[in-house]
């Protein structure tokens, strides 16, 4: 069930209906859980079966976990549990890849491990199931003290189904930690939902999805094989642009939308974008892109191997190691690897320049950095569009061959891209004049521009796709 979609609005606005009826207070972890079992089993009852096991077994798990610290065998249930998650998670996810490379020895194992379905938001859920199991081995408590998982344990499996499941972030995110997450399961009241923040990442996330990332999908598609092969250098380089503004606008608008939603039945989620094409540095980026997952990658992988603190060369050995394992949890295929090493070693490189290179703070020298990382990350996105590398070689072969032409930025397409990414360069740059005396005194007319938002989403919509993290 998308979020752009006529069910799903029923269903959340059902619920909510439902949520806050006096009524009903005593059973809203029960109301949001199964709203999030019906969202999830909506295409796909076989896959909702694997999630409510998955569930079951490593709730079974962290709630021995939580309850006897003391137990001879309390490491040995975490390692199950862990194991057991990424096996499934390998099985569904790597599991064609694997049947690729035995299709040649045996062809019934291969064909079998081809036609294995990928469940939506597996890695999603994964990371979240992984979260509780270590927190509760950490022996992490909420702000009183408390700890994570109540006494009773059918009571301690809901918070925990309800928690991995919760329809806003299930398949996409943001990933949110067992100990952010599960101390705010209590009563919520009407009177305390804050509908104006609610309102404004929901409507944003909206636009960003529904006008800007879906227009620019319909131009993004020439940007594929064989069609790439027909357009001119200057043609692909300007797809690209309108790819790296629509991953932008299709991931962020979903986590507005997920963030949004929460607020209204009384959740708080992390942040998950913080204007990451302004960064003037590749780390910069990854403290502000898919923030969610890159501190989830910090806190459970990077800092359990050493982070930086045992010298440089094995700060940099753990950088590649979290950025290739970041693209392989993205998906199995070449080019995600390539995509991690790629930004490991930028970010290596940068750390390795850092030590040698001190550059003057300078506003004009922080614009060409942003212009290069923005760039780098940019040419970076070409393996996400393209997964099958030879597809990433063809477009590099047509950009240098194909020739470059000033008429391709006056054809109507280029105005077109240029109108639907504007609005996501224009989003960054109120970002950076943010505390300006102009900004200030605009800021008070800012509800006109979300009508115009909402004037967008009931006009200008494109042909509504799926989120493209939906495919990770």
């Amino acid at each position: 069930m998308l979020f752009n979609s006529p069910e799903f609005v029923l269903l959340a606005g059902f619920t909510f209906l439902l949520y806050y009826l006096r009524f009903f207070r005593n059973l809203q972890v029960h109301i949001l859980t199964a709203a999030s079992l019906v969202f999830y089993g909506w295409s796909s009852i076989e896959l909702l079966s694997l999630l409510l096991i998955c569930i079951f077994i490593n709730g079974t798990l962290s709630w021995y976990v939580c309850h006897y610290p003391d137990h001879p065998r309390r490491k040995l249930w975490v390692t199950t549990g862990v194991v057991l998650n990424l096996g499934i998670l390998f099985f569904f996810k790597y599991g064609p890849l694997a049947g690729k490379a035995i299709l040649r020895l045996d062809d019934g194992i291969g064909a079998f491990l081809m036609s294995i379905p990928l469940p939506v938001g597996i890695s999603f859920y994964t990371f979240h199931v992984l979260s509780m199991l270590i927190d509760v081995y950490r022996k992490n408590t909420d702000k009183t003290g408390s700890l994570l998982l109540p006494r009773n344990y059918w009571r301690s499996q809901l918070n925990q189904l309800f928690y991995i499941a919760f329809f806003p972030q299930l398949v996409a995110g943001p990933i949110v930690k067992a100990h952010e997450f599960l101390p705010q399961i209590r009563t919520k009241y009407f009177r305390d939902i804050p509908f104006e923040m609610a309102f404004r990442n929901i409507v944003l996330g909206y636009f960003l999805k529904m006008v800007l990332a879906d227009n620019l999908g319909e131009f993004t598609s020439y940007l594929s094989y064989p069609a790439l092969a027909s357009q001119t250098g200057s043609q692909l380089l300007l797809l690209l642009l309108a790819y790296s503004c629509q991953i932008f606008a299709d991931f962020a608008g979903y986590s507005l939308i997920a963030i949004g939603l929460c607020r209204l039945y009384g959740y708080t989620l992390p942040s998950n974008f913080n204007f990451p094409y302004i960064s003037a540095s590749f780390a910069e980026f990854w403290r502000r892109w898919h923030i969610s997952l890159s501190t989830w990658l910090r806190d459970y992988l990077y800092v359990p191997l050493g982070g930086n603190r045992k010298g440089p060369v094995r700060t940099y050995i753990n950088l590649m190691i979290v950025m290739l394992l970041g693209g392989f949890w993205h998906g199995a295929a070449l080019s995600y690897m390539v995509w991690g090493a790629y930004h490991g070693g930028l970010l290596a490189l940068e750390r390795f320049l850092g030590t040698y290179i001190r550059l003057p703070r300078h506003a004009v020298i922080r614009f060409f950095q942003m212009l290069l990382v923005f760039g780098l990350v940019t040419l970076g996105w070409l393996l996400f569009k393209l997964p099958n590398f030879s597809e990433v070689i063809a477009f590099g072969k047509a950009v240098f061959s194909n020739g470059f032409y000033w008429a391709d930025f006056r054809q109507v397409n280029t105005f077109y891209i240029l109108l639907y990414s504007l609005p996501v360069l224009l989003w960054h740059v109120h970002y950076l004049v943010r505390d300006s005396g102009l900004y200030l005194r605009v800021r008070r007319f800012e509800y006109i521009v979300y009508g115009l938002l909402l004037f967008g989403i009931l006009l200008l919509r494109g042909y509504p796709g799926e989120f493209i993290y939906f495919q990770f």
